[in-house]
């Protein structure tokens, strides 16, 4: 695994959202500061409070000129099931071949209960609207991911 950093150009995606609509990371650009994040699986009970804390102040990332944009490799129809389930507010992207999450250095070995397995790492991409990337956040938890996010933002 080869994560990518601040100051590396975020590569350009193109794929589908949660009502299977292409979204193209450029287009997204172009009206501000995208946030990035990956994350393992929809609907799981680590992914959905981190999903929730985010809608819950996703007014206050659009008042900091930053969209939310989730990324995971669940198919389409989970991703809107999520949406709907818990009234999540911003864009979830489908990359069920996970080239996005390599692309950004997030797919990798992973270890869970005694079990090796190739996986989503956890990390958000700060993109500023230059497509490079501002700041890459790991050590955070489901819980506080947001807080953490908003802490860095000017």
């Amino acid at each position: 695994m080869n994560m990518l950093t601040a100051g590396q150009r975020a590569p350009e995606f193109s794929l589908l959202d949660q009502h299977g609509n292409t979204v193209v990371l450029s287009d997204l650009l172009k009206s501000g500061a995208v946030l990035v994040y990956f994350y393992p699986k929809a609907m799981t009970p680590g992914c959905t409070v981190q999903a929730c804390n985010l809608r819950d102040h996703q007014a206050d990332f659009t008042a900091k000129g930053v969209q939310i944009v989730g990324i995971s490799t669940d198919p389409v129809k989970s991703l809107a099931k999520f949406t709907q389930r818990d009234a999540l507010n911003f864009t979830l992207l489908s990359d069920p071949e996970h080239q996005t999450a390599a692309a950004f250095g997030v797919w990798g070995e992973k270890k869970f209960m005694g079990k090796v397995y190739d996986g989503i790492h956890r990390t958000s991409f700060l993109i500023g609207q230059d497509g490079v990337i501002v700041q890459v956040y790991q050590d955070f938890k489901t819980s506080n991911h947001h807080e953490v996010v908003l802490k860095s933002l000017p």
